[in-house]
């Protein structure tokens, strides 16, 4: 039957487009898309996704087009949460294509305007989701007015973990990468004698979660905000993933069956990903194994940290479970 249809596909290609041209005038031609926040187009998240590809799935499948389209849906955090693990097990979805890298547009490279930011996106066929992630966008001050100027109706995702975790994280990678570097604990206080904390150490800073979603919440509402859990990202992927997908409008098509836990690596990895039949895990720069901190100052941090994340709790309505 399909071969039929193929079949008769082709002979009419040709001959149909001909009767088309002798019996009718052509259409007019269509004008380009404008990009959202351009006058005359309303940029909701609805809409976007409404609006119509550059030809019918079909047409799309013979030729292999798609139409690039600006993110509707962005991971804006946190460094060291799990952000690249949540992007390559949404990416298994058939209906989200995403940007391997991280454009940083938001933050690094705003000058170069949303066309240069719309040309890094992948092509993308009518009901599929176009998405980014850039960890960084969640601590920049000008990234959540940028982003509304983009698209008010841009659904954004944060991976958060506990925040002492994170610090010792982000201090791993720096070190894998300057082994010359003060030590953890060295860095983590201003003084240690009175044991006042350097909040302007960007690995301390970053954890105070409440104080970054103060300014976010001056451009998009809560409920435009899903807070993923990078603790519940390793302990139970699929359960992390079934919230996401929803949040995302999609239909819960990554579950148990494509997981399974590394015990090596410490966390939980793809049977198949993307575009391949065999396992994937993450690179060998996930994962690292933490130096020893002393627990005086981790502690220390513990008691810094507790009032931000109970205020951070309030503010999202769940309860992270960090000590």
């Amino acid at each position: 039957m399909l071969f039929l249809w193929l079949y008769m596909f082709y002979s009419c290609a040709g001959s149909c487009a001909g009767l088309a041209a002798r019996g009718s005038p052509a259409p007019p031609r269509a004008a380009p898309p404008l990009l959202p926040g351009e006058p005359g187009e309303e940029s909701s998240l609805e809409e976007q996704r409404a609006a119509p590809d550059a030809g019918s799935p079909i047409s799309s499948f013979f030729n292999g087009s798609g139409t690039k389209r600006l993110p509707q849906a962005i991971i804006i955090g946190v460094k060291k949460g799990g952000t690249r693990a949540l992007l390559e097990f949404l990416r298994v979805h058939p209906d989200v294509r995403a940007v391997g890298a991280e454009p940083h547009f938001f933050d690094r490279n705003y000058e170069r305007g949303l066309a240069w930011y719309r040309d890094l996106m992948p092509k993308t066929l009518e009901g599929q989701i176009t998405m980014e992630k850039t960890p960084s966008y969640f601590v920049t001050k000008e990234a959540p007015a940028r982003i509304s100027s983009m698209s008010k109706g841009t659904k954004l995702i944060v991976v958060v973990r506990d925040p002492v975790t994170r610090a010792i994280s982000d201090y791993t990678q720096t070190l894998s990468k300057k082994p010359d570097i003060p030590t953890f604990e060295s860095l983590t206080f201003k003084n240690r004698t009175t044991g006042l904390i350097d909040t302007s150490w960007s690995a301390i800073q970053i954890g105070i979660y409440a104080k970054h979603l103060e300014n976010w919440l001056l451009y998009f509402p809560i409920r435009q905000i899903l807070f993923v859990s990078g603790e519940r990202l390793i302990s139970d992927p699929a359960g992390e993933l079934g919230r996401v997908q929803d949040f995302l409008g999609l239909k819960r098509i990554i579950t148990d069956k494509h997981f399974y836990f590394n015990k090596t690596k410490g966390f939980p990895c793809l049977k198949k990903a993307e575009g391949s039949s065999k396992p994937h895990c993450l690179g060998k720069t996930k994962g690292r194994t933490h130096p020893d901190i002393d627990q005086e100052v981790v502690q220390r941090l513990r008691d810094f940290y507790r009032p931000f994340n109970m205020k951070f709790y309030q503010m999202t309505g769940q309860d992270f479970g960090w000590g």
